[in-house]
């Protein structure tokens, strides 16, 4: 099992819980929890691998990733209640998420032949699509979309695995710098209040 594989499985995992709450949270049944979940999950790398031509996608070539997202929701499910311990769980989950599936989606792309820019493009899709599903079906805006420093902290990842690749940074290391730099800069954002200018 590689690294990759692993990040993919923990973003994955992420993703699904923050589906899965934020159907909770519209207090959507139990159907409602396990598709929003499996949405926000597995939505980014489907468009990602259907853009790239890759069919069947990733979730249908190895139904680990069905098998996983449906768990962790029914997981959320479940213990719910406990999850209020922890404050804006939606937030951190998500950030975990993003920062694991822009390495995958910038990665896969690179794999593919796509340049330098197209790869960095992947990597925000992968990483935002998913979320984005996910609003929409909850009927929210977006994160994407409002001014919370979100799509540009994948760019900022993408940007910067695109950059190590080309070091003499072993590859391995590279996947973990750029995760981890966008899963802190996403939860300082959220931390701290950070956002992009926006129209007054």
């Amino acid at each position: 099992m590689t690294l990759l594989y692993l990040l993919d499985m923990l973003g994955t995992a992420a993703f699904a819980a923050s589906g899965a709450w934020a159907a909770i949270r519209r207090d959507m049944d139990l159907f409602g929890v396990m598709v929003l979940g499996m949405v926000t999950a597995i939505g980014g790398g489907t468009l990602r691998d259907l853009l790239l031509g890759d069919i069947p996608p990733f979730c249908l070539q190895d139904e680990t990733y069905l098998w996983l997202s449906a768990s962790i929701s029914l997981v959320v499910f479940v213990f719910h209640r406990h999850l209020t311990l922890v404050k804006n769980p939606l937030l951190y989950c998500d950030a975990v998420g993003l920062g694991t599936f822009v390495v995958i989606g910038t990665g896969k792309a690179l794999s593919f032949g796509l340049g330098p820019v197209g790869a960095v493009l992947m990597g925000i899709m992968t990483g935002t699509a998913g979320g984005l599903f996910r609003d929409v079906l909850s009927n929210r805006v977006p994160l994407i979309l409002r001014k919370e420093i979100y799509a540009s902290a994948c760019l900022a990842g993408g940007c910067l695995m695109v950059l190590l690749l080309r070091t003499p940074v072993p590859r391995e290391l590279t996947l973990i710098l750029t995760a981890s730099s966008v899963i802190l800069l996403r939860i300082i954002a959220i931390r701290r209040n950070w956002s992009l200018p926006h129209a007054e």
